[in-house]
């Protein structure tokens, strides 16, 4: 890489530290830490949400969906426009209403107003063990694209160091400085992908008739997918607007529900059309190049075997020129950033405030940010032992899904429900898509975990409410 594409890098690298030591000053307490304060506008919330949402995970995992399927891979990213505006209407007013009476801080919070303080518990470990996978996907994805870039770093060093850098800014930082750095980082992502990359990378393959010679037509079709594999991305990707805890915290965030509701139509629309067709084109021409011998310089030659969401990083490296390769390596990585910092929040955030009870501490700030220390050091390690960004985000979806979804639809639907059942509900979803993902079965119809994990769910909720309607419940 050259120096000027280098030192590009790291000056956005340093900025994002700056960011995190600038905000170190400004908390004063978790209430700032993990929720902004709550005066947060709906501009930066909704950008903030679609960074989060989005993210490295799904930026570089686009990229490998467009190489594999090409058109048809922006389907994943529809469903993402679906959860944004349902939640809209049902979920955000309801929740920011409740959070602004009871001064919430985390989404098991809502839970316990719902059921009981033991469903927030079990919500909590839930979500925590989801989210630190969520995180490890982030850095993982960071160390893929910095190590096809760098080719004199390995694997390993890269991934160490995406890990320290996502993990020191967020410790600092807390929620304010994830925010205001998903607008900035949003911002570069988008103005790098739509703006440079990929008018570069469409020319430098040799536009639309070497896209049509190269590959098979179904790569240009919205049809190149299978039902079930539309059904396992809705079944994945919907729900988890409904019960991930950093979408909660943004809703906590935000200055009213209006304000909220704002921001999530604006995500929407940011991840479909604009992030879908923005990663799955770059990730089509990337394969393009792979068939023509682009990527030989860079060890790849025509029919090699190659790992799909490498084939984008590498597009980028061989086809920028000097000083452009630094911003749109800075805006992948803003992307990665964006996702990573809120993951870690939120895990150390049900730690803290529904595990260990220690938000009220009268050193719950510190306590705060040893946790979300620790959380990143146990999501770096994660992060060597799994090799598939794409898979491991979707399996620590499909594991939070599967548990808390029922749940949290039975609240939105009545305000207080059966504890017993809500706890029967979550142990058997979530049992249920982990032991089905552990012993990698082959499922009828090729169905995702996650539908066997919700349906699960549902029954056990169900069963257990009728059998104990005549009862007192326990809270």
């Amino acid at each position: 890489m050259h120096w000027i594409d280098l030192t590009i890098f790291v000056v956005y690298l340093i900025f994002m530290l700056g960011v995190g030591f600038f905000f170190l000053r400004k908390n004063k307490n978790t209430d700032d830490y993990f929720v902004g304060g709550r005066k947060m506008s709906s501009l930066h919330i909704g950008l903030s949400v679609v960074a989060t949402d989005v993210g490295g995970g799904f930026s570089i995992g686009l990229g490998g969906l467009g190489f594999i399927m090409g058109l048809s891979g922006s389907w994943l990213l529809f469903s993402g426009l679906i959860g944004a505006w349902l939640t809209a209407v049902i979920l955000v007013p309801k929740v920011h209403r409740l959070s602004q009476r009871q001064n919430l801080l985390s989404f098991p919070q809502f839970l316990a107003n719902s059921y009981s303080t033991k469903v927030a518990l079990i919500a909590g470990i839930i979500s925590a063990i989801g989210y630190l996978g969520f995180t490890s996907s982030q850095i993982l994805a960071g160390a893929k694209l910095a190590a096809a870039t760098f080719p004199a770093l390995s694997f390993n060093t890269a991934l160490l160091v995406m890990g320290v850098i996502a993990v020191v800014y967020t410790v600092l930082g807390g929620l304010k400085a994830v925010i205001y750095t998903d607008t900035i980082q949003w911002i570069i992502l988008m103005g790098g992908l739509i703006f440079v990359a990929l008018p570069l990378c469409y020319f430098a393959v040799g536009g639309f008739e070497a896209v049509k010679e190269t590959l098979p037509s179904s790569f240009l079709s919205f049809t190149n997918i299978s039902w079930q594999q539309f059904l396992n991305w809705m079944a994945t990707v919907i729900p988890i607007w409904f019960i991930g805890m950093t979408l909660y915290q943004r809703i906590y965030a935000s200055q009213s529900p209006k304000s909220a509701q704002r921001a999530w139509f604006i995500a929407g629309l940011f991840e479909y059309p604009l992030m879908a067709f923005s990663g799955v084109l770059l990730g089509l021409l990337s394969k393009v190049a792979f068939e023509n011998g682009m990527l030989a310089g860079a060890g790849f030659p025509a029919g090699a075997a190659i790992d799909s969401e490498m084939g984008l990083p590498l597009l980028l490296k061989t086809v920028l020129p000097v000083g452009l390769t630094g911003i749109v390596l800075s805006a992948y990585f803003s992307a990665i950033m964006s996702t990573a910092d809120s993951c870690l929040m939120a895990a150390s955030g049900n730690i803290l405030t529904d595990i260990l009870k220690g938000h009220n501490h009268p050193s719950s700030l510190r306590l705060s940010q040893v946790l979300t220390l620790a959380v990143g050091g146990v999501a770096l390690l994660l992060a060597f032992k799994m090799p598939n960004v794409l898979e491991l985000m979707l399996h620590s979806y499909t594991f939070m899904v599967s548990g808390l979804f029922i749940p949290v639809v039975a609240a939105l639907i009545k305000t207080k429900n059966n504890p017993r059942a809500a706890m029967g509900a979550m142990l058997a979803g979530g049992s249920t898509s982990l032991s089905l993902i552990i012993l990698d079965l082959q499922l009828p119809l090729g169905l995702d975990p996650i539908i066997f994990g919700i349906t699960s769910s549902l029954v056990v909720f169900l069963l257990i409410a009728s059998a104990t309607k005549s009862k007192p419940s326990y809270a």
